[in-house]
Parts: C-alpha cells; structure tokens; sequence
C-alpha cells in the first residue's frame, strides 16, 4: 500500500488523475439491494420508465460513495472529512463515468484541503457536484 499523501505534497490548483469506470446495471442493482432500497428506479428499466425515468438510474449514495473511494484511493484511507454533493443530473448506468477532482484550497493549521469533486459523463456532462474536505498528516 502506498505512504498516505502528505500536506505538503499537494498544492492549490492540482487536478487528481481522472479515473474512468464502467458502471454497469448489475453493480447498480447490487449496491441498491445491500442498501434496502428496492424501489424500481434503482433495479429495473421497466419500473423506472413507469416512474417517468428513462430507465434505472444509480442512487445519489452511491454516486457519492463512489467519490468517496476515489478521493480516499488518492489521499489515503481516514483522509475524508467532509462530501458535499449536488445533483445536477440523472447517472445512468451501463456507461462509463469519470470521477474527478481539484485542489481549491489549502489550509495550514488544520493541515487539510478543500476540493471541488464531480462526476461526470463520459461525454463531459457533470451529473453530480461537490465540495470535499481532506485531512492530511
């Protein structure tokens, strides 16, 4: 396992490396029924439509989990303090999404870091916005 990123390595202004997935509907459906959210907006096309979706859709906890993991992936386990999220868009599953991340701010006497976060399409649609605060040593 990597060292956890430090402070001092991190500068305002950088950008995270990108990192691209493929969220398919069977993880969709999965992450939804481990968290008891069996409502068909979550699990089937069909039910989803008659809901006046386009189809299933991945629930905002997920989308945020998934920030979460990358952040914490780059700065190292315990790091995350604070995931602020806005939806802006529908994340539909069965493509490939881009989670990504910038450094806005640092601050020096609680040795942490602000960020702004975003998921987005592979087409550079941003479907979920967001503010992260890190704690590094």
């Amino acid at each position: 396992m990597a060292a956890p990123l430090r402070f001092d390595d991190v500068q305002e202004g950088d950008e995270l490396a990108v990192r691209s997935l493929f969220l398919s509907k069977d993880q969709v459906r999965a992450y939804a029924r481990a968290g008891g959210q069996w409502s068909p907006r979550f699990t089937d096309d069909e039910g989803a439509r008659r809901e006046g979706l386009p189809g299933m859709i991945t629930p905002g906890n997920m989308s945020m989990g998934l920030l979460a993991s990358f952040l914490e992936a780059w700065a190292g386990p315990g790091t995350l303090r604070r995931l602020g999220t806005t939806f802006r868009g529908l994340v539909l599953p069965d493509r490939t999404i881009r989670l990504c991340a910038a450094v806005t701010q640092k601050e020096e006497t609680t040795r942490s870091i602000e960020l702004d976060v975003w998921l987005e399409s592979d087409e550079g649609e941003r479907w979920v916005l967001g503010t992260a605060t890190l704690a590094l040593g």
